[in-house]
């Protein structure tokens, strides 16, 4: 994790370095306009924010790197495959609610780009595929 760390902030190091000598590069080469126009400023932008997102990544990993105060399975090279496996709970590998939803959804955004009429189809269709989803362990085979 200490390494993702010190990429990312290595990352928003380099793209900040990027952006100046992109503005100062522009700067020069356009010594005829006043400088305000000199800039190209979609692509400065966009550097900028390349280097904020960059940095808003490198402070994410190191607070979570600080919270986690430990050495993490990947980061240990006696590390088992198990060991960074951890329980996220219990899924249906055998349930088609999942399959209704997705179209539900996908009548929903036919419905915008055929007529209006489908989306409340749709939106019927997602709630009798989320009260099956929700209540499949409540009936039939698999009831507890």
């Amino acid at each position: 994790m200490k390494t993702n760390v010190n990429l990312w902030w290595i990352l928003t190091a380099f793209f900040g370095l990027v952006a100046v000598v992109y503005v100062v590069w522009n700067i020069i080469a356009h010594p005829q306009l006043p400088v305000f126009n000199r800039i190209e400023w979609v692509g400065s932008v966009a550097l900028v924010f390349v280097m904020a997102m960059a940095a808003m990544i490198a402070f994410y990993t190191s607070r979570v790197e600080k919270a986690q105060g430990g050495v993490l399975p990947e980061d240990s090279l006696t590390a088992d495959i198990d060991d960074g496996d951890p329980e996220i709970g219990e899924f249906s590998p055998w349930s088609w609610w999942p399959l209704v939803l997705a179209g539900s959804a996908a009548v929903a955004f036919i419905g915008l780009a055929v007529g209006e009429f489908m989306i409340p189809i749709g939106f019927a269709i997602f709630v009798v595929a989320i009260v099956g989803w929700v209540y499949e362990y409540y009936r039939g085979y698999f009831a507890r």
